[in-house]
């Protein structure tokens, strides 16, 4: 059972028709940017975590989770669809798929992403998770908006060769081939990037080489993969102080 309470939020799986249907309004508002439901095939098979205002009881972000026992399942993953993940099944040790991550567009409290990432923590530990992986939204499809971001994570944040991802999507932005001599403006780059992806990126994660344009969420998508035992020691203490 996961349960996390930190300051003015508080983080917990949904355990009711209810919780999933509060969940699925909030990732189409985000998503989508109308009321509705976003809902597909895996949300049957993942965990669903919500983190709540502890005074209103407000829904301010969630996401799901798909554990796999290690790298020969990742083909069941929902990032499976959109890479090429072969060089990903020879990781060996238990995984897991943080997915539809959101927040609540009239939020912009920075402890909302830190209790995510404390709950997150607290099941990575709890399952002696190896890797957690994902894909990263950016918002929109238009690539030119993101040069630099894009730019920033060819120079500083692909993937280790033995576990860079193919392309499998038809339709793809090559941003490690097409921004080879784009010099990135760090400022600009951090401006753009969605705050989940600067996580992780802060943790030792990477991603692919390139970027998938998925027209029906109306994003750019990275995969992103972060092992666990490569966090750094000072950054991995913060994550369990608040987990704890």
């Amino acid at each position: 059972m996961l349960s996390l309470r930190k300051g003015r939020y508080a983080a917990r799986f949904a355990e009711t028709p209810a919780d999933m249907a509060a969940a699925q309004g909030l990732r189409h508002l985000c998503f989508r940017g109308s009321a509705g439901l976003d809902a597909d095939a895996f949300d049957a098979i993942c965990r669903h975590v919500l983190v709540e205002e502890t005074r209103t009881g407000a829904l301010a972000a969630c996401f799901r989770l798909l554990p796999l026992t290690s790298g020969c399942e990742i083909g069941r993953s929902y990032s499976a669809q959109y890479y090429d993940l072969g060089a990903l099944e020879a990781f060996d040790g238990p995984m897991v798929e943080m997915g539809r991550f959101c927040i609540h567009p009239d939020r912009r409290d920075p402890d909302i992403l830190r209790v995510a990432w404390g709950a997150m923590t607290r099941f990575v530990d709890a399952n002696g998770v190896r890797m957690l992986f994902g894909c990263s939204s950016f918002k929109g499809t238009e690539a030119e908006v993101y040069l630099d971001a894009f730019a920033m994570l060819r120079e500083r944040h692909l993937a280790p060769r033995r576990w860079l991802p193919r392309v499998k999507a038809p339709q793809v932005f090559r941003f490690a081939r097409r921004l080879a001599r784009r010099e990135p403006d760090r400022k600009r780059a951090l401006l753009t990037m969605p705050p989940l992806l600067r996580t992780y990126l802060v943790m030792g994660g990477w991603v692919s080489d390139h970027a998938v344009v998925d027209r029906d969420l109306n994003t750019l998508h990275v995969f992103t993969g972060l092992e666990i035992g490569a966090i750094p020691p000072a950054r991995a203490r913060l994550l369990r102080g608040v987990a704890g």
